[in-house]
């Protein structure tokens, strides 16, 4: 009987090892043989993740794109990875609301990457997309069509907002979500400010919350996109001992009249002259002045970044591309991939207070140990491709990291879109009574 029942549970065992490797459900190479080549072409040690995320991005004529870069390409041919013009190089700052634009190329890239499946890949199908991307460049916009708010021309600036408008609620997409699933970018604080609160439930790509009502954006649904670094990245950052190497102890070039919270730029100033390894000057941006900017950071430890008319600015992201550590002065400011990353690894907070506290700020950066300032260089080295926007895209870098944002947002828009449909007082658990 025993040896009946041993032959009986090696029969069974047979027809189970047999079923699961005719169907190829299971890969038992790889539990067996881990070294050994999976069939899937994969090794069974690497972890693949998730698939892509499937982006359709609607055909707009190019007026509301490509068209306000470079006027001898408007009519209405759609874009492709063909005749997408590059961004122009004497853009000057405009570049560094310039998110729309990358976001949109890397849709638009029809080649492979070398380092693995990027984050998100363009459908043509609607009806197999996990979202959807407007490519409005609303903050192109907002910089061609009368940037200072009085011109006249800023009336077409107005227009496009409001025949985009008119497009999004024609789609059955739009509607059957209610644009929760779609992704629009409105990096400058005053992108699209006509009708923004019309296009509030989407998922927006912002560089500030702090220039947006809370009813409009916030946390659980919208993405903080890093600004387009302006300096040149320090590609070949290999001294022999940084610290050493770099002689100013903290470092600030920039505008310090400004409004709002900007207000401390001027009291800054007050409170940080006098330090001979303190650089902290007045300019305005061009060519040579961003080029100075570039060498200063480089050759600093620590590079100031305190709120200009909002919470951050381009700056903070130029210190990071140059392996300065960011010495953050806010009570308030959002940053982006914080899921991801840890910015207490190699940025210094201070907040209002402490400042202006005079003598306080400095006396605290001259502490800091070699082996600590070391250990964040390091890590900005590490982290700085995560701030590169670029074409063709690479696995990881800005805009691949915003895709990755979007999808975390996507299940808290799937569920207030499922919610909506049957609660008969909506929005009830935000309203009740504390």
């Amino acid at each position: 009987m025993p040896g009946k029942a041993i032959l009986t549970l090696i029969f069974f065992l047979f027809l189970l090892i047999s079923f699961f490797l005719f169907f190829g459900t299971v890969d038992f190479r790889s539990y067996s043989f881990p070294l050994y080549p999976s069939p899937y072409g994969q090794p069974s040690s690497c972890h693949i993740g998730p698939p892509p995320l499937r982006v359709f991005m609607y055909d707009l004529p190019r007026r509301f794109n490509v068209g306000m870069l470079d006027r001898r390409s408007s009519g209405d041919t759609p874009v492709n990875a063909h005749n997408l013009p590059s961004w122009p190089t004497n853009s000057g700052l405009r570049k560094q609301h310039s998110v729309e634009y990358w976001m949109m190329a890397s849709l638009l890239y029809e080649g492979v990457d070398d380092q693995g499946t990027r984050e998100a890949v363009r459908v043509l199908d609607p009806d197999s997309a996990d979202a959807f991307f407007v490519p409005f460049f609303s903050s192109t916009s907002f910089n061609t069509h009368g940037h200072n708010m009085t011109d006249p021309d800023t009336e077409i600036d107005r227009q496009l907002q409001i025949d985009l408008l008119e497009f999004l609620r024609k789609s059955k997409y739009w509607q059957r979500s209610g644009g929760r699933d779609h992704v629009i970018p409105m990096h400058h604080p005053n992108a699209f400010r006509f009708l923004r609160n019309q296009v509030n439930a989407s998922i927006l790509i912002v560089a500030d919350f702090g220039r947006y009502p809370k009813n409009m954006s916030n946390l659980s649904k919208d993405v903080v996109a890093p600004y387009v670094h302006v300096v040149d990245s320090f590609k070949d950052d290999d001294t022999q001992d940084p610290f050493e190497s770099r002689t100013t102890l903290l470092f600030f070039q920039g505008r310090t009249i400004r409004k709002d919270e900007g207000i401390v730029r001027a009291k800054l100033a007050k409170i940080l002259v006098g330090y001979n390894d303190v650089h902290y000057q007045s300019s305005f941006a061009s060519g040579e002045n961003i080029k100075a900017a570039s060498e200063g950071m480089r050759s600093s430890k620590f590079c100031l970044h305190p709120a200009g008319d909002t919470p951050s600015s381009c700056r903070l992201f130029d210190a990071i591309v140059s392996h300065c550590v960011p010495v953050i002065v806010s009570d308030r400011i959002e940053l982006p991939y914080e899921d991801e990353l840890d910015y207490t690894e190699f940025s210094i907070f201070f907040s209002y207070q402490e400042a202006l506290e005079p003598g306080y700020m400095v006396q605290q950066l001259r502490q800091v140990p070699k082996e600590r300032w070391f250990k964040m260089w390091m890590r900005l080295k590490n982290i700085s491709h995560h701030y590169e926007f670029q074409y063709p895209p690479k696995r990881e870098d800005a805009v691949d990291m915003l895709w990755r944002q979007v999808r975390h947002k996507l299940p808290g828009a799937k569920l207030t879109e499922h919610r909506i449909k049957r609660l008969k007082i909506p929005d009830w658990w935000g309203q009740r009574r504390r």
